[in-house]
């Protein structure tokens, strides 16, 4: 049986079977086209005003909260996403059918990854829901991922939902199969020359007999669509850093700003060092629709902290915003946090660290900071199993103007971090500056604390945070006890009592009672 992926919930590094994966024999080395026109884009569709995550047109952020093993008519684990309209306007229980996205079934997992971004300029937010559990015909776990278009109307009342799926539409000359998961991270937004995009990763795609190497699909333009697929063997926009190796999963992790993206692939091998792990960047250039490669980073790249060792993991989780250095007139650059969770620190074993770094658009890159728990001034105390690093977001609240410490911050998981009681896998966040020294001013949120949740064992916060822009950071408590299900909002810099500006609970505010993993992707 092949290695499975990254388990997405339950110990911070535990394994899940999903089932065996075909050998693929699809060309992913083919650019992709279709002419499927949408509608023709306005500068602002009458009720819609632009606004960062507005589903609904009214000028308040919405939010869209996730919860993949919810029962839809019975059929468990066919999830639902959860949308509360801001400023009292209500909530939408979005599930498959109500997106018009096909019917739900058993361990679809729908809403498993989400990205939010207006897919087709008018001015109204889309929302990209991923399904990586989806069956496509008789292959399980394929993937599929839908654009659920807004509207002044509401998510889902204007124009018809946009199905990505592997052999149909966009991509009909990719052959879906068996155990890709399709869907399982996404990464959107708008070039800097204005063009829509949607990063899909495929970390369990096979290419050749190497199993779960690895993919990425990355869809193009708001009226005409275009696809084209990216892994380590394609050529067509120059070679892509390294080669295609079996369990590389090569698209589980994604992120982005207007100009560059970046892929993870933490099962990357590095010599005999296996799953050390290894970040590429991408340009938004297109060469016959697939997007320029620009560099690699590992552990062993150039003027980069540390050594590549079995299971870092560099590059499990991801998160990117602008990045505009002093005295710029133009953010042209990106700061990049890239999450190692399995990194030892002396004997330290999975401790986990972050590492920043400096991004221009021609992939010329500076390793801006190391951060862990034994960094001077920073909170906590790095434990064996903590995974420091496994999820990330980050945000910059000010991005056309020069990044301080203030302005441009991003939040850390630490799942695998025991209560000082004793209470295994509490898990908590530390959210740091990503500008100068990160003990600063950073600050960590823990349950019963900062997080209203009670505290308990294996809840494993950390494991679903979430970026809400400039207002702030998601947390996210999918796991745990069931009354304690929850997601807070809370700013990037806290203020002295350090309590949520919002929190959404099921059974308040208009949301339904039952929560199975409620939260387990936020945006």
């Amino acid at each position: 049986m092949n290695r499975p992926l990254f388990a997405p919930y339950g110990a911070a590094r535990r394994y899940a079977a999903r089932g065996t994966l075909a050998v693929s024999a699809t060309a992913l080395s083919l650019a992709l086209t279709t002419g499927a026109p949408l509608a023709t884009p306005a500068a602002a569709a009458t009720g819609c005003t632009g606004v960062e995550s507005d589903f609904n047109g009214d000028g308040v952020r919405d939010t869209a909260i996730a919860d993949p093993d919810a029962k839809v008519n019975g059929l468990a684990k066919a999830g639902v996403v959860h949308i509360v309209y801001g400023g009292g306007k209500g909530t939408l229980e979005l599930t498959q059918e109500a997106a018009k996205a096909g019917p739900s079934e058993p361990d679809d997992r729908f809403g498993y990854s989400l990205a939010v971004y207006d897919a087709d300029l008018d001015g109204c937010s889309d929302l990209a829901v991923g399904s990586p559990y989806e069956d496509i015909g008789k292959l399980v776990d394929a993937g599929r991922v839908n654009v659920v278009y807004g509207s002044a109307t509401g998510l889902g009342a204007g124009k018809a939902t946009v199905e990505h799926v592997q052999g149909a539409g966009t991509m009909a000359g990719i052959a879906a199969e068996a155990g890709d998961w399709m869907g399982y991270s996404l990464a959107a937004g708008k070039s800097s020359g204005g063009v829509p995009y949607l990063v899909i990763g495929v970390p369990g795609e096979d290419i050749g007999t190497a199993a779960d190497a690895g993919s990425v699909v990355y869809i193009s333009g708001s009226t005409t669509l275009t696809a084209g697929v990216v892994n380590q063997d394609v050529t067509l926009a120059g070679p892509v850093p390294d080669v295609v190796e079996p369990y590389d999963r090569f698209g589980a992790s994604v992120a982005a700003t207007a100009t560059a993206f970046a892929v993870g692939s933490p099962g990357e091998a590095e010599e005999t060092r296996s799953e050390a792990g290894a970040v590429t960047i991408f340009s938004h250039t297109l060469v016959s629709n697939v997007p320029k490669p620009l560099t690699q980073l590992t552990q062993n790249a150039p003027n980069v902290i540390g050594a590549c060792e079995p299971g870092d993991g560099f590059g499990t989780a991801l998160a990117m915003v602008p990045y505009r250095a002093p005295g710029a007139s133009a953010t042209t650059e990106s700061v990049l946090a890239v999450g190692v969770p399995g990194e030892d620190l002396d004997t330290t074993v999975d401790a986990g660290a972050v590492q920043v770094f400096k991004v221009d658009a021609a992939g010329a890159y500076t390793e801006m900071a190391w951060i862990d728990q034994n960094v001077a001034n920073v909170g906590g105390t790095a434990e064996p199993g903590d995974y420091f690093g496994q999820r990330l977001a980050a945000g910059n609240t000010a991005p056309e103007s020069e990044s301080t410490a203030t302005n441009t911050r991003v939040a850390v998981g630490v799942p695998g971090e025991n209560g000082a009681d004793g209470i295994v896998d509490r898990g908590i966040v530390q959210v740091f500056p990503l500008v100068g020294p990160p003990g600063d001013s950073d600050r960590i949120l823990e349950p019963g604390s900062e997080i209203p949740t009670p505290p308990a064992a294996r809840q494993y916060t950390g494991m679903s945070i979430g970026s809400a822009g400039a207002a702030g950071v998601y947390v996210g408590m999918p796991y745990g006890p069931a009354d304690g299900r929850a997601v807070y909002l809370f700013p990037w810099t806290l203020g002295a009592s350090g309590v949520p500006t919002q929190t959404f609970k099921p059974g308040q505010g208009g949301l339904p009672a039952e929560a199975n993993t409620f939260g387990t992707a936020v945006r």
